[in-house]
């Protein structure tokens, strides 16, 4: 049998039980539709994570700190580290090392500090932290009050909306252009008649030298006036870095110009450290999130601790995977519903047309030839309800988006759009359909093929 004389044989037959064809073929276009609603409810919520994400500037991001001041849950790596008699500092060298590592386009130390912030006759101690240019495209900046820092240096300052609404809770807004004057500890060297003491702090003996220490400083009171250019409502970089929790915001290069002192220091102070400046955390900056497993792992040559949002994200991977598995067992719950509709409708096909396809066979129609022409009815519905299914589950998803948005701006929060369905997702959808109709229609294809002709030609 010709491709043309089958497809035409066939859609006569659907033609001529078009209530039960269609209501079968809408069987299969309801689960369809719930299948493709389910699946692209997952795909959207995969996607609305991963953009977030994306715009808190974690993806591209490497956190590098010191080996010797790093925990590590690991035991193996704990027992190595242990035997280590020499740690590596991670000082400017090193920066100027991993600047120099293919795909990194920034690396800038993470500062942050306590002041005292003081406006008019309001002052308050709070958190201080440092940001880079880059953190211009974080998210929390999305809606930002005022402006973003002129450049890398600029005296200036972002304020927390909590901050601001402590300086002045009538109208926070009204902080921008406003100078403010930061109190900080500015750490200054000793010289090396001064660095020195005894290892025990006893007092020197008549005769004895003083032992040269390594490493010393002092803390200087400074005051760094600032002009308040933005506000913003959010902890940027999704809250996950340690200046997130910080109220008050400066560039970072002015923040290195400052020579504040850190955590890092206090910490070097007690140690055999050398002397010179050195970075609690340098965070590496990488032009493309795909390029961060290979430069963490030269970081890592390097003798440094790294950690990115990509081994977090692992798990996250993990959770949308088992998350979207049982989407789509529970979507094709249905599509499982109407291929038993597709079955009941070709068996009763079968029963009512015994005479057709008796006489099929005695006009030369071979057992492959029945077979085909069921398979074809089979596939036939399948496909129209696959197109219909998707058509129904995209309306649904609109539904889905825009009831969404109108229930996040009811409590003044951003639109996100929570259903998406990708192409492949639909181009699938509609493979599926077929292939289960196909399969639906295996029994009842067999079925009439077996038929004897001359029994069937005595019918009635």
């Amino acid at each position: 049998m010709k491709a043309y004389d089958l497809v035409e044989l066939a859609s006569r037959n659907l033609r001529e039980s078009l209530l039960r064809n269609g209501l079968t073929t809408a069987g299969i276009a309801v689960g369809v539709a719930s299948l493709v609603a389910m699946l692209s409810l997952g795909v959207g919520l995969q996607e609305l994570a991963s953009a977030r994400l994306s715009r808190s500037g974690l993806f591209d991001t490497i956190v590098v700190s010191p080996r010797r001041s790093s925990r590590s849950w690991d035991s193996e790596e704990q027992n190595r580290l242990r035997g280590m008699d020499t740690f590596r500092s991670l000082d400017e060298q090193a920066r100027r090392e991993m600047e120099k590592i293919a795909s990194v386009v920034e690396v800038q130390p993470e500062i942050r500090f306590v002041a005292e912030v003081r406006l008019a006759e309001r002052s308050r101690v709070t958190t201080v932290g440092g940001l880079s240019p880059s953190a211009r495209d974080s998210d929390a900046f999305e809606n930002l009050q005022g402006k973003f820092f002129t450049n890398p240096v600029a005296p200036e300052a972002i304020l927390q909306i909590e901050l601001a609404r402590d300086l002045d809770s009538r109208e926070p807004a009204s902080l921008i252009g406003k100078e403010l004057i930061v109190r900080y500890a500015e750490r200054q060297s000793l010289p090396p008649e001064e660095s020195g003491g005894t290892s025990q702090g006893n007092a020197l003996e008549e005769g004895d030298e003083p032992e040269a220490e390594e490493y010393g400083f002092t803390l200087v009171r400074r005051e760094q006036p600032l002009r308040i250019v933005g506000l913003i409502e959010e902890e940027p970089f999704g809250g996950l870095r340690a200046i997130s929790r910080a109220r008050v915001f400066i560039p970072t290069q002015l923040a290195e110009q400052l020579n504040i002192v850190e955590s890092s220091d206090l910490q070097a102070a007690v140690r055999d450290a050398p002397a010179g400046k050195a970075y609690a955390t340098l965070m590496v900056r990488v032009a493309n999130p795909s390029q961060v497993t290979a430069v963490q792992e030269t970081i890592d040559q390097m003798g440094f601790r790294t950690f990115s949002i990509m081994d977090a994200t692992r798990s996250l991977q993990r959770f949308f995977a088992i998350l979207d598995l049982f989407l789509g067992i529970f979507g094709s719950l249905a599509l499982a519903v109407a291929s038993l509709g597709i079955i009941n409708t070709l068996v009763m096909a079968v029963l009512e047309r015994r005479r057709e396809i008796g006489i099929l066979k005695a006009l030369g129609a071979s057992d492959r030839d029945v077979k085909k022409l069921f398979f074809a009815e089979a596939g036939a519905m399948g496909f129209f309800g696959g197109i219909a299914g998707v058509a129904l589950g995209s309306g649904i998803g609109l539904a889905i988006n825009i009831g969404t948005r109108i229930y996040l701006e009811q409590r003044n929060l951003p639109p996100e759009t929570v259903w998406s369905a990708p192409p492949w997702l639909m181009g699938a959808a509609i493979v599926f359909a077929v292939a289960v109709s196909l399969a639906a229609g295996l029994y009842p294809a067999m079925r009439a093929a077996k038929l004897d002709p001359v029994q069937a030609l005595r019918y009635e």
